[in-house]
């Protein structure tokens, strides 16, 4: 039995289109190999582990022994994003997607935010998050309106400049965006999206903050909390399962600040789980369709991996997976609809393949096992006895 276990999300991370992915336009969607055909990926850490021998990955040269436990995962979940992905590897699965606004916002949405903030509204577009307040940005600093955008994602996001919007109270008209967007207008996230900077060089601050709602059933953070272990929080884990089963979070403004945090709690003596969001690959890399960026973030990440594996202790478990793709080749800016990988190391785990899993749950469930929680509630089927 493991006494800690770390879940490393690399936020967007797909490794291959799903069967269904033509339902979802994302025929063809690769991530990683995206940035393999790039020809600047270098990344020793995670081929040796055996990123490049999973089923089906179709790119990179796999090791010959791999050292770490390696697969992937489908989405049985209705979706490609976020909390649908994330609440999927906690355990539970989204039969029925969450809300989206392809074209904006009903009047009725806009005219409860006016009343409650007092401000009128520019855009309630779909749009990208660096592009919005490029094109919104200067009407936005004369007339104090917010910029309110939406995505592909079932969000509602609102982008405000710091010198006319101070982040609390850009928080503040989130909180109230968040009671409005309940109900038959509810949608997965509220995002506050501050920026700074003077036309045309506006720059996205890292004062995001999301504001989702909580998942519509206990996860394994429930469980393992209420099992008398702890949940700990890296980047924006708390905000997608809204605060629900974690002990205590560690805000993030970026990959190597995350991956700092988490190296540090290495040398936390506590029993349970902490929980990694590497919220960039899919913020700054994939949603831009910077394939140079994302290789880039790759390359950071695996060199910072190298440093983690020697602080992990001999009761400690290491799985790293992904939430969904958003491939930086593909067309649009939208999240993509692939498998995620899966590498599970530790300093006992025996180097299988863990072959195609049908579902992200079990991940959570093999979490639960590791650790000596009971999870029958939960969706997915444990690998755990795989790896000892």
């Amino acid at each position: 039995m493991a006494k800690r276990v770390f879940l490393i999300v690399l936020d967007s991370c797909g490794c291959g289109e799903l069967p269904d992915a033509d339902k979802f336009g994302d025929t063809g969607s690769h991530t990683i190999r995206s940035c393999v055909d790039s020809g600047k990926l270098y990344v020793p850490n995670l081929t040796k582990m055996g990123l490049f021998n999973i089923d089906g990955i179709g790119c990179g040269t796999p090791a010959d022994a791999p050292s770490a436990a390696y697969g992937k995962c489908a989405e049985r979940s209705a979706g490609k994003d976020t909390s649908t992905g994330h609440w999927e590897i906690a355990g539970l699965i989204s039969t029925i997607p969450m809300k989206t606004y392809p074209n904006g916002f009903p009047q009725e949405v806009l005219d409860l935010l006016r009343k409650a903030t007092g401000r009128d509204i520019l855009c309630n577009l779909p749009y990208s998050g660096t592009e919005v307040i490029k094109d919104y940005g200067q009407e936005h600093l004369k007339t104090g309106a917010l910029i309110v955008y939406t995505s592909a994602d079932s969000v509602l996001q609102i982008a405000a400049h710091e010198d006319v919007i101070p982040v609390p109270e850009l928080y503040k008209i989130c909180e109230q965006a968040r009671e409005i967007m309940q109900g038959e207008y509810a949608v997965g996230r509220i995002i506050a999206r501050p920026f700074i900077g003077e036309y045309p060089n506006f720059t996205r601050t890292a004062n995001r903050h999301d504001y989702s709602v909580s998942p519509f059933a206990p996860t394994m953070l429930d469980r393992i909390i209420g099992s008398g272990k702890k949940v700990i929080s890296v980047g924006k884990i708390r905000d997608i399962f809204n605060g629900q089963g974690i002990s205590v979070g560690y805000r993030t403004v970026s990959n190597d600040d995350g991956m700092g945090k988490t190296l540090r709690l290495t040398a936390q003596d506590f029993e349970g789980l902490c929980f990694v969001n590497l919220v960039e690959f899919d913020s700054a890399y994939g949603h831009r369709r910077d394939i140079a960026g994302y290789t880039q973030a790759l390359n950071t990440f695996d060199a910072q991996l190298g440093a983690l594996l020697p602080q992990l202790g001999e009761d400690d478990l290491l799985i790293l997976t992904a939430d969904h793709g958003c491939d930086p080749a593909a067309h649009g800016t939208d999240h993509t609809r692939e498998y995620i990988p899966v590498l599970v190391w530790g300093k006992g785990v025996k180097p299988v393949d863990l072959g195609i899993r049908t579902g992200f749950s079990d991940i959570g469930q093999t979490v639960c096992e590791a650790l000596g929680v009971p999870a029958e509630s939960l969706a997915g089927t444990s690998f755990y006895r795989d790896l000892i």
